[in-house]
């Protein structure tokens, strides 16, 4: 991959923001509510690129410029220099953040995160009580 390295500029650019659920097509969602996930991280966007078999470089230091407190990027390289795609199945960037989207959610590191805090909201009752503002 280091051949590539030079080129890295001219590679495709996938920000987190691009396929999270959350945001709104303002703030820069580019795929629908319904395929898109929620709260993806780069390092969940390159396992999924690596899983594609696409050669890709994370960018900690980069921030999405409608919003500046979201860092971080994924730079993917979807085709060759003679412009055959590395992977068939994927061969344009809208293609790119569809499939990451999908395979985002099944994560094996965000499914060992959803255990733990579904188990925590069924240990016990919430502590609710008469205690609120003083009457005078």
């Amino acid at each position: 991959m280091d051949k590539d390295l030079p080129n890295i500029k001219r590679w495709v650019v996938i920000y987190p923001v691009y396929i999270n659920s959350k945001k709104t097509v303002a703030e820069g969602r580019r795929i629908s509510v319904e395929k898109a996930c929620e709260s993806p991280t780069c390092a969940e966007i390159g396992d999924c690129c690596s899983h594609f078999k696409l050669p890709f470089a994370i960018e900690i230091d980069k921030a999405y410029p409608r919003d500046f407190m979201q860092i971080g990027r994924v730079r993917v390289l979807l085709k060759r220099e003679d412009g055959t795609p590395f992977n068939p199945a994927i061969t344009t960037r809208k293609q790119l953040m569809l499939k990451v989207a999908e395979l985002v959610p099944r994560h094996p590191g965000r499914t060992k995160k959803q255990e733990p805090a579904a188990s925590a909201s069924t240990a016990g009752p919430s502590k609710s009580g008469k205690h609120g503002k003083k009457k005078r």
